[in-house]
């Protein structure tokens, strides 16, 4: 049995993630903070719905991408949402050498071009370790989509970071 503390805890310790998960959802620094304290909201305040056999994270994820998904149906209606590409944000940048901090911001600049449907199965497998299938129960799709998806992010990838064909350095 989930107690109200371990509950805030646990919660606590997924902060991290939930704003990598959140950047990639948003593009934005501030949008990402404000979504991920939205959903941290939303979580407290539910937090006795939540089945202690099932993993936190991935509730607490879809509570996250569900809260988003309305917040976009809302700016549709609302005009003048300033955004800040997520090129521009500096949190998934690694700061160990000038040829890692580039190569990671060229990755970061190149996943926020790639639309929602590619960058968040992307990130919740590759930046967060989920599995396939895990991906699949939480955007609630198939798993051969999923599958798809993650293949074509990574092609599309692959092909915006390797130099064009013929170029001379």
């Amino acid at each position: 049995m989930s107690t109200p503390e371990r509950f805030k805890s646990d919660l606590i310790s997924m902060l991290p993630r939930l704003r990598r998960f959140a950047m990639t959802l948003t593009r934005s620094a501030a949008d990402a903070d404000d979504l991920v304290q939205d959903a941290c909201a939303t979580a407290l305040l539910k937090w006795s719905y939540y089945d202690p056999t099932q993993p936190l994270d991935r509730w607490v994820f879809r509570i996250l991408r569900n809260q988003w998904i309305s917040e976009t149906r809302k700016r549709k209606v609302r005009v003048g949402q300033g955004q800040i590409p997520a090129d521009e944000s500096h949190e998934l940048v690694a700061r160990e050498d000038s040829d890692t901090t580039l190569m990671a911001q060229q990755v970061v600049a190149h996943v926020s071009t790639l639309p929602a449907e590619l960058s968040e199965p992307l990130m919740l497998v590759c930046s967060e370790g989920y599995s396939y299938r895990e991906v699949a129960d939480l955007l609630e799709m198939p798993i051969g989509t999923v599958m798809s998806r993650i293949h074509r992010a990574r092609k599309e990838l692959s092909a915006l970071l390797s130099p064009a064909e013929g170029a001379t350095p």
